[in-house]
């Protein structure tokens, strides 16, 4: 264990070297100056709109705004923080592979198993502090501009995190198989296909039509990352915005704690898979 926590302390220094760190540190640090310059100047609107009605109305509307605003924002969040677990990982084994430098590494007295669960834990810690920083600009942003904090606020923030580290996970054992090149095509793919099935879903649950949300469904069990997201929206959206269906973030077909515990199993099983490869791979 000693050895996965020290590999897992090189590998995290020498991310943050890189430069698609600093340079998703710097896109996230712009998107958070825009997006509270846009949140404050919208909610201001807003507030002038509603000051001649009655104070509960008043109260509710702006509540409703910054519900959509936020969930807009976190939206936002969770793809950056998605490509960046994605980016991090589709090269670290299979450019190491491709470039001899990983001979350097399991030469030494470690074993495979160790390689892999070092980078993961490195790479799972940095994408919890990237999403501390922008998930937590995005909500302080709301709150401290307009006092609204979303119910459920900690569960839904966990559940990012889930579909962060799932997506890291599997570009990981992809990393273990295939090229550089073939690993982002792979999980960015498998990623649009399961927002294009969480959409199917969503308009099945219009319809009424149960075919349709079927094959919704099974798009998720395939790649559960949509899944998760729209579990995430359900736990942190406003109980009348559910009810009204006022915003496109309302999850009409609710994917229940199954799901949850499916994207965990799934995640378990894409990082064994990831350690049997690259244990039985030659390089």
């Amino acid at each position: 264990m000693k050895k996965i926590w020290i590999l897992a302390r090189m590998t995290f220094r020498e991310t943050v070297r890189r430069r698609i760190v600093l340079t998703g540190l710097v896109l996230g640090i712009l998107f958070l100056v825009v997006y509270s310059v846009g949140f404050g100047l919208i909610f201001t609107q807003i507030s002038r709109e509603t000051a001649a009605e009655a104070t509960a109305f008043a109260r509710v509307a702006q509540n409703e705004m910054s519900n959509f605003l936020l969930l807009a924002g976190l939206y936002a969040v969770t793809f950056l923080a998605v490509a960046m677990g994605a980016l991090l990982s589709a090269d670290t084994l299979a450019g190491e592979i491709s470039s001899g430098t990983i001979q350097t590494i399991v030469t030494k007295p470690l074993r495979r198993s160790d390689v892999v669960l070092g980078k993961w834990l490195a790479f799972a810690g940095l994408l919890g502090l990237y999403l501390l920083l922008m998930s937590g600009g995005t909500v302080l942003s709301v709150y401290f501009q307009s006092g609204y904090l979303p119910r459920n606020l900690l569960a839904g923030l966990l559940l990012i995190y889930l579909e962060a580290l799932l997506v890291m996970t599997f570009s990981l054992a992809c990393s273990s198989a295939i090229p550089t090149l073939a690993t982002g095509a792979m999980v960015f793919g498998l990623y649009g296909l399961a927002f294009i099935g969480g959409w199917i879903e969503q308009i099945g649950a219009i319809f009424n039509n149960q075919t349709v949300i079927q094959v919704g469904i099974a798009t998720s069990l395939l790649f559960p990352t949509e899944a998760i997201w729209r579990r995430a929206t359900f736990e942190m959206q406003t109980a009348l915005g559910a009810v009204l269906q006022m915003t496109p973030f309302v999850t009409l077909s609710v994917p229940n704690l199954f799901m949850v515990v499916y994207a965990v199993l799934y995640l378990l099983v894409a990082l064994a898979a990831a350690i049997r490869i690259f244990q039985k791979r030659d390089i």
